[in-house]
């Protein structure tokens, strides 16, 4: 355990554990803290850009394709839940999502009939998004594509995949996406007991995914990672195959970006392209890259502190929003590379471990010293041990 979590890093999951769990819960009514679920959701993204980013030298600007697989896959399954024929009764064929009869599908699709099991869903979560990332891995990295071209091809990819969704309007929601999702197994999601629930499960799922990434950064791996990243051909003449670890990690980004894409989706009860292409892919690196690409906990406060920042700076400049993102991001790569937490590390650090060291040593020292009463005193160089003048003399 102190291998994995040294006592650094432990107090740093503590207390972000403490705000998630504690603070932010009692501090802030419902309507705020399903925003903060909100914004954990896109943690999950940043927490895989900083294994693939930061540590592998992989940078994808296409893992919004991952997010959105992952909320459109649950959104399936609850959008069937919410189309049974008694709630679709009014339509021209019952049973089957709003979207699909306003575009004159009479039949549920075939690819849609197993999103009527939960389990298959759950399933579907994992393996889909994993699927996907190995075959553009196996693409990409047994030809060594990388650097700029990879990044370009991701971008390319997200952008098909949101031309793909709105284009089968029938078969996806179009543009507007998938809405009006109410029930998982019967149960309100729109409830604020059912917001309180999915908020604590998003921290919960959050920092299973953080222990994971942290298991794969202290591993013989995540050295490999940091190699690769560094020095990829020494590595390579090192007998390694370089293309697998790159594959391995670019699945788990993805894995961790489809389940913040299914909190999104049961906590905010939509799924749209608008969450797929380009733009938010962009922005899911921009989280990772204020928090700091080395940190997996800084990531998590990166997706906090800029999300936080685009609600409130939107309310009251919607049109300069976009600009300020950008400003921020270069702002990142020109001042602090390294982010939130290279700025912790560089001056907050050095004076909370002298303040705890000076803390306890100081604790330490009350508590070893031994109480100085009058029989144990010491005798010090300033007293003298001689006695008084006349004392051997005998009395008259």
């Amino acid at each position: 355990m102190a291998s994995l979590l040294p006592k650094k890093e432990l107090y740093g999951f503590l207390v972000l554990a403490l705000i998630l769990v504690v603070v932010l819960p009692l501090s802030l009514d419902i309507f705020r803290l399903n925003l903060v679920g909100k914004y954990l959701t896109y943690a999950f993204v940043a927490v895989g850009l900083v294994l693939c980013w930061g540590y592998g030298g992989i940078l994808s600007l296409g893992q919004g394709v991952f997010f959105g697989l992952g909320g459109y896959i649950m959104a399936m399954f609850l959008k069937l839940e919410a189309s049974d024929p008694e709630s679709t009764k009014i339509q021209s064929t019952p049973g089957i999502p709003d979207f699909m009869d306003w575009n004159q599908i009479t039949e549920l699709p075939f690819f849609w009939q197993p999103f009527y099991s939960f389990t298959f869903t759950l399933i579907a979560l994992i393996i889909v998004p994993t699927i996907i990332a190995y075959i553009v891995g196996v693409a990409m990295f047994k030809r060594r594509v990388g650097g700029v071209y990879f990044a370009i091809i991701t971008q390319a990819i997200a952008a098909i995949l949101t031309i793909l969704i709105i284009g089968q309007q029938g078969y996806t929601g179009g543009v507007n996406g998938m809405t009006d999702l109410r029930t998982l197994h019967g149960w309100d999601i729109r409830t604020d007991n059912a917001k309180y629930i999915f908020y604590f499960l998003c921290v919960f799922m959050l920092f299973v995914c953080l222990l994971i990434a942290q298991f794969i950064r202290k591993s013989k791996l995540g050295r490999l990672l940091v190699a690769m990243r560094d020095k990829e051909d020494r590595v390579r003449f090192s007998g390694y195959d370089v293309s697998n670890f790159k594959i391995f990690v670019f699945c788990i980004g993805a894995i961790f970006a489809a389940i913040g894409g299914a909190m999104f989706t049961l906590q905010v009860g939509f799924m749209s392209p608008t969450l797929v292409g380009i733009v938010p892919s962009i922005e899911m690196v921009i989280f990772c890259a204020v928090g700091g690409r080395l940190s997996i906990i800084g990531a998590v406060y990166g997706a906090l502190v800029v999300n936080f920042a685009k609600t409130s700076f939107s309310e009251s400049f919607p049109e300069l929003w976009l600009f300020a993102m950008g400003g921020l991001f270069i702002a990142v790569v020109m001042a602090f590379p390294n982010g939130l937490a290279g700025l912790y590390n560089t001056y907050a650090a050095p004076k909370v471990d002298a303040f705890f060291a000076k803390l306890f040593s100081k604790n330490t020292t009350d508590n070893s010293a031994p109480p100085i009463t009058p029989a144990t005193k010491p005798v010090t160089k300033t007293e003298s041990t001689s006695l008084p003048q006349g004392a051997l003399h005998e009395p008259q």
